[in-house]
């Protein structure tokens, strides 16, 4: 009897606090976290871990989430939520131009985090279906 596959949520962020914090914020649901307190670390993880969705935070000493968003998406399209205490339309707007699919604010509620990862997978799921589909024409 197959069962069903575990959701793998990639975090990267270079706070242990909030990556502790959002592990167990995403608990309930199940899903199996994998964690990168560096973007180098995030980058390979996100390119050999096969994550669902990826939280990704901006303010990294070694390469902000802007530019790993970027990397990322040389390589893959798996939905990415940054999550992030810089919250200005400027922000908000170089984040999503980068490549990123959603954005969250700091502080931020479970119910939230987990509808917007809810939404993630199932825009991934229905991309994923239609081009399956043989005939499909848009």
């Amino acid at each position: 009897m197959d069962q069903e596959k575990r959701m793998k949520i990639l975090i990267i962020d270079d706070d242990p606090g909030m990556t502790d914090l959002l592990s167990v914020l995403l608990a309930p649901s199940g899903a199996e976290t994998l964690v990168a307190n560096t973007a180098l670390d995030g980058l390979e993880l996100a390119r050999f871990g096969q994550p669902d969705v990826i939280i990704l935070d901006l303010l990294m000493p070694e390469m902000n989430g802007v530019e790993v968003c970027k990397k990322i998406r040389e390589f893959s399209a798996v939905p990415i939520l940054v999550v992030s205490a810089l919250d200005s339309p400027k922000v908000i707007a170089q984040v999503l131009d980068s490549g990123a699919d959603a954005f969250l604010s700091k502080p931020i509620s479970s119910a939230i985090l987990m509808a917007q990862i809810n939404k993630l997978l199932r825009r991934a799921s229905l991309v994923k279906k239609s081009l399956t589909k043989p005939g499909l024409t848009t």
